[in-house]
């Protein structure tokens, strides 16, 4: 099995796509951390993704070091929790989230996950594989 989180944790920033209606919006987001086949991400409850999420909460999330070696896709479903040791661990971990959010209570910062159903990478010496988990 391809390590994926190694890839995710040196190269956190990347692009989440969602459904909007019948769209496919795209957004830079910055994964948080990953347990097993969850990946964690957070988001605030009054922006247009968290609407998309919740309605349609099959989602992709794309990164990748500067020299795309490899490219990595973790697709999956989209699921909100509320729990207050991963909203503090994120804030503990992300002075930016936290400069944001401020405590794991406040009401309009949402953790979820994505339960990742398939990996895709992509890389030059080893061409593009997917790993269903």
């Amino acid at each position: 099995m391809f390590d994926f989180e190694s890839v995710l944790k040196k190269n956190p920033n990347g692009v989440l796509a969602t459904q909007d209606g019948a769209k496919i919006r795209t957004r830079v987001f910055q994964y948080l951390f990953a347990d097993g086949k969850k990946v964690y991400f957070s988001t605030n409850s009054e922006k247009p993704v968290y609407a998309q999420l919740k309605a349609h909460p099959q989602v992709s999330f794309c990164t990748y070091p500067a020299d795309f070696n490899p490219v990595v896709s973790v697709n999956g479903r989209a699921v909100f929790i509320e729990d207050l040791g991963l909203k503090t661990r994120a804030l503990d971990e992300n002075p930016m989230i936290k400069g944001r959010f401020k405590t794991p209570d406040n009401p309009t910062f949402k953790i979820f996950y994505i339960e990742a159903e398939e990996v895709e990478t992509f890389s030059f010496t080893d061409g593009s594989k997917s790993y269903t988990l």
